[in-house]
């Protein structure tokens, strides 16, 4: 959402170039990575829940909506700032030296795209719901790969567009499908395409920032994740700051979310203040696992275990949090994780074969 993409690392933190599963016996390798599988798993499907509690749940004695959702990423900016310079003070070895690191102006712009993105991502709920967002947010290939051939003129393998064709049909066919009664009702204001929309914003979004931080990564070789979740979410702070707190002083009829207000319901419904701190300490926290996945067993790995995060997410919203699927809808999902699942396993074929030529 706001933090740093799950990329190479530095210096301090864990470095993702050293993928040896930590040189230990086939035992203590199984037992890290079963604890990277949980840790994952379980800060990021209770970050979830959270996320559409925030979002449907009817507050206080006059059961009033949370509607302020963008509030969400101006607290996991706060959050993740403050967790990142933590980390960074206790994992550095180099001291405060800053050599061969990204200065924090670099990060001014493509925090812009940071803030925007993942707003439109939360704002979605309001229109579809929690399994049809993450359906949606898992089909980022779609964009890739349309935008690599319409201006690169990049060509793709046969199993390749296979993969794009199971997602695509999946989510598609997804959307197209009957909503249970029961989901609509939970939903603050149902509008299909426009929620399908702000989700493919998000990813278009996403892609952008995805590519900015590999350039700054590969200018400034010493810079680590942390350091890059530091300066995105000072950035993000301070434009979330000035949208939700400045720009409705200036401006009466401001027409996004309004920081004032969050606060004021947040005090007024001391349950939603727990929660969206529970929401933000989940996401610092399940970074802090990406991290060790990548440096302890490559990206293909924390790709595969992300990738049946949301799958099991999918499963809890649909049991815990009351969202009926149909079988119809079950067969999408199946679909597009299908098409996800082929796509790491040609990813890891490759692998292979990078590796034996090596």
């Amino acid at each position: 959402m706001v933090t740093a993409r799950k990329g190479r690392g530095g210096r301090g933190p864990p470095r993702p170039r050293v993928v040896d599963g930590g040189g230990g016996s086939m035992v203590s390798r199984v037992a890290v990575l079963a604890f990277c599988v949980a840790g994952i798993w379980s800060a990021y499907i209770t970050q979830g829940v959270l996320q559409e509690t925030l979002s449907t749940k009817r507050f206080g004695p006059e059961a009033r909506r949370f509607d302020h959702l963008a509030f969400l990423n101006f607290a996991q900016n706060v959050v993740c700032f403050v967790w990142s310079f933590i980390m960074i003070k206790l994992w550095s070895s180099g001291g405060s030296s800053s050599a061969g690191r990204a200065p924090l102006r670099k990060y001014w712009g493509v925090s812009i795209t940071n803030t925007v993105g993942p707003a439109m991502g939360i704002e979605a709920l309001k229109f579809i719901s929690y399994p049809a967002q993450v359906l949606a947010k898992s089909s980022k290939m779609i964009p890739v790969m349309l935008m690599g051939t319409i201006l690169y003129g990049v060509k793709y393998t046969f199993p390749e567009y296979i993969c794009t064709f199971l997602v695509a049909g999946g989510v598609s066919s997804f959307a197209l499908l009957k909503t249970s009664s029961k989901t609509i009702k939970k939903l603050a204001n149902p509008n299909a395409p426009l929620g399908y929309t702000l989700c493919f914003l998000n990813l278009a979004f996403d892609g952008y920032t995805n590519s900015t931080q590999d350039l700054i990564k590969s200018r400034y070789p010493k810079t680590n994740p942390w350091d890059i979740m530091l300066g995105m979410n000072l950035w993000g702070t301070i434009y979330n700051a000035v949208i939700m707190f400045v720009a409705p002083l200036l401006f009466s009829n401001w027409p996004y979310a309004n920081g004032f207000e969050a606060v004021r319901f947040c005090q007024e419904n001391p349950e939603v203040a727990w929660d969206i701190l529970l929401f933000c300490l989940c996401g610092a926290v399940g970074q802090n696992f990406i991290f060790l996945t990548i440096s302890r067993f490559g990206s293909l790995t924390n790709t595969t275990i992300t990738t049946t995060r949301k799958f099991m997410s999918i499963v809890i919203s649909s049991v815990i949090s009351g969202n009926p699927l149909s079988l119809k809808q079950w067969g999408s999902v199946v679909m597009v994780f299908s098409g996800l699942s082929l796509q790491i396993f040609l990813k890891w074929k490759r692998k292979k074969v990078r590796d034996h030529k090596e």
